[in-house]
Formats: C-alpha cells, sequence, structure tokens
C-alpha cells in the first residue's frame, strides 16, 4: 500500500496571507493564471498580488484562461512566461485555471515540447516549473493532484495529460466562495461526489487511501441539504437553475472547500474511473459542464459496481445517510437535472468508452459491453 502526495497544503481562512512566506520561497518571478472576472470578483487575485508586491516578486497575469483550457491557452501563456523569465506560475481558480497552470510549468522548463503534443506519453519524465494552486471554486482538487485535463481542438481529444505534475503549494480558503452562484458550487460539489466514490469503487482502493474518500463521503452528506435547499429548481443538460438563488451558507464554505481538498488527496492514490471517462464526451461535444457531466453517469454506475462490491457501495451510501441508491439517483437528478443526447451521440459515446481501458480496467469487478450500454441508457436521455 502507497500513499503519496508531495503538495504542502494549507486549508483555512486567510491562508494566501497567513503563509506568504512559503509562497514566496517558491521561486522570484512569477506568471498568475486565472480566468478573466471571478479571481478579481471573489479577492483571490488581491490576495495573492499583494503577497507578492510585499516580497518584491515580479509578477504578470495572464487571464485567458478557458473553461477546459485548450492546447492554444497553453501554448499562449508559457510562451508569455518564458518572455517575462517567469520561474513559478501560481494557478488562480477552479480546475481549469489550475490545470492550465501546471501544462504551463510543464511547457516552461521543456521548450522543446509543442503544446499540442502535450497528451502524448513522454519517454522519459519531464521536469517542469514549481506551481501554486490557490482553488476558489469547491470542486476539482486540483491542488492536490498530479493532473491536468487539457482539450486539444485540433483533434477533438479532451483528457488528462499523461504527466505528473502535482503544485508545490496549495493555499485553499473557503471564503473565496462567497461570489460564486449556487449552481456553480452544486456542479462542483458533484465532482467532489464522483472523486471520492469513483476512488472508493476503483481496483486502486485500499486501507490507506480510502480514509480520505470515506471521512470526504461523511462530509458531504453533512452538507447535501444545504445543496439541495433550491428543490424546485432543476436543469437540463446542465442549464443553470440556480443563477439567482441564495448562495451556500457561509458556515458551510470551509467545509466544501475541505471536503473538495480531500477528495483530490483520493484521485490522487487511484485516479477516476468510468464516470469522469464517460463525462469528457459530454463536455466536449454537447458543452456540458464537468460536474454534471460527470454526476449524469454516476448512479448507474454505482448500481453496476454493486453487482462486484456490494459492501462497498453500502458503505458509500451509509456514510451520505442515504438508504439505497435510488435515493442517491434522486438527489444527483435534483441537483443538476437531466441530459437529452441523440440516440446516434449516447451509441457513439457508448462505443468509444467500451475500449476506453484506462477507466474499464480501474472497475473493481469484470464490467462487459452490456454493462456500459446499461450505464448510458439509465444516464442520458434520448430526444
Amino acid at each position: 500500500m502507497r500513499f503519496f502526495v508531495p503538495t504542502d497544503i494549507y486549508v483555512e481562512k486567510d491562508c494566501v496571507k497567513n503563509h506568504a512566506k512559503n509562497m514566496l520561497a517558491i521561486g522570484h518571478r512569477a506568471l498568475i493564471m486565472t480566468r478573466r472576472h471571478s479571481a478579481i470578483a471573489n479577492g483571490s487575485l488581491n490576495d495573492v498580488t499583494e503577497v507578492l508586491k510585499a516580497g518584491e516578486v515580479p509578477y504578470q497575469t495572464f487571464s485567458e484562461v478557458e473553461e477546459n483550457p485548450s492546447t492554444d491557452t497553453i501554448g499562449k501563456a508559457a510562451q508569455i512566461a518564458r518572455d517575462f523569465n517567469a520561474d513559478f506560475i501560481i494557478g488562480i481558480g477552479g480546475g481549469s485555471a489550475i490545470d492550465a497552470a501546471k501544462a504551463t510549468a510543464l511547457l516552461l522548463v521543456n521548450p522543446d515540447l509543442n503544446a499540442d503534443e502535450l497528451h502524448k506519453a513522454p519517454s522519459h519524465p519531464l521536469n517542469h516549473a514549481p506551481v501554486v494552486a490557490v482553488p476558489t471554486t469547491c470542486g476539482t482538487g486540483s491542488e492536490a493532484t498530479p493532473v491536468a485535463i487539457i482539450t486539444n481542438h485540433k483533434i477533438h481529444l479532451k483528457k488528462s495529460i499523461p504527466h505528473v505534475i502535482f503544485p508545490a503549494l496549495a493555499l485553499v480558503d473557503g471564503k473565496y466562495l462567497a461570489t460564486a452562484k449556487k449552481q456553480l458550487i452544486v456542479n462542483t460539489a458533484v465532482d467532489v461526489l464522483a472523486h471520492m466514490v469513483e476512488s472508493i469503487l476503483n481496483v486502486k482502493s485500499n486501507l490507506f487511501n480510502r480514509m480520505c474518500p470515506e471521512y470526504g463521503l461523511k462530509l458531504w452528506g453533512e452538507c447535501k441539504d444545504a445543496l439541495l435547499s433550491d428543490e424546485g429548481c432543476t436543469a437540463t443538460n446542465a442549464a443553470p437553475a440556480r443563477e439567482t438563488a441564495a448562495p451556500i451558507d457561509a458556515s458551510l464554505y470551509e467545509k466544501l472547500m475541505l471536503t473538495s481538498t480531500i477528495a483530490g488527496m483520493a484521485i490522487a492514490q487511484t485516479s477516476t474511473a468510468v464516470p469522469h471517462g464517460m463525462s469528457y464526451d459530454l463536455t466536449l461535444n454537447v458543452g456540458v459542464p464537468h460536474g454534471p457531466a460527470v454526476g449524469y453517469f454516476l448512479a448507474a454506475y454505482v448500481e453496476v459496481c454493486a453487482k462486484f462490491v456490494p459492501q462497498d457501495v453500502e458503505k458509500i451510501l451509509a456514510l451520505l445517510g442515504l438508504k439505497n441508491i435510488e435515493e442517491f439517483r434522486e438527489i444527483i437528478r435534483k441537483l443538476i437535472g437531466t441530459c437529452t443526447v441523440t440516440r446516434e451521440m449516447r451509441d457513439k459515446f457508448a462505443a468509444a468508452m467500451k475500449v476506453n481501458h484506462s477507466k474499464l480496467d480501474l472497475v473493481p469487478g469484470k464490467i462487459t459491453p452490456e454493462d456500459i450500454d446499461y450505464i448510458y441508457e439509465k444516464s442520458l436521455i434520448v430526444g
């Protein structure tokens, strides 16, 4: 058994300011990577730049990171980092910003590597510049994983790149959720739920790494009523349903962020499984945000795994405070609604998944092509 997370992680209020010395020790010139508006609105960008200014560390801000960051964006950011002589990268935001920071850190010290080659397996492990992660959503847990999910539009591909890039430092503060719309919090919380479920229902699950998802599922269960509080709203194809709803109570911000980081630590040990593998086609081809795209497949995956590891499924449900899989399925439906695709699209996605052994081989049992078809049939509406 093995458990390995080399990232120096702090989870507390005002941790950027409290651990300024840790950040300043990472490097001498920083490229900050964010999306256009959120890091300004929630105060995280200001917190980071105040630390850099006080430490007299020059920085440049790259705020062009898009949802599902592309190889084009990574290549542009890496060139800016080189021109600026940056020696470390700071990712501020959700998974998109942090994943983009990781990939940029790889290109920064490997100038011969083209951004469009990021998905190709290297002949040997590659070094990368240090990364500081400041998450502002309670979703991906990228601050605690070596994974970066990048999209290459030229070859119509979205998946993780085959490089191990753990951040050197993660500063996790729940206060940055205060400006987030409720549906964003819900969507990212569903992604967190998937991380923990897929980590337990996984051939790499062991006594060491199960400590993370089991504790995280208990925390998630304590938040589920708040996440479900706007039950009258539904979403179809993940259209925002809670854009004007009251935000999650501030007392839960720290718990949600802690759960996200714990879930990241979980998948850093096991990787994600079938629901994540299925989600990428929905995001790439239908435009469904990542959290709902994963969530649509989660209940059916749990149902299939119950044939192989019923005790593990019972444990997951108990930790969440649920009685059965149907109750689990109903909670997810209330949170993210349903997703409609054409039959042709669904069948195409299923065919591709049936040969995706990087995910299928993680299932704790002999999953069949019929099981894959069943998951798609139960998870997506054909219209």
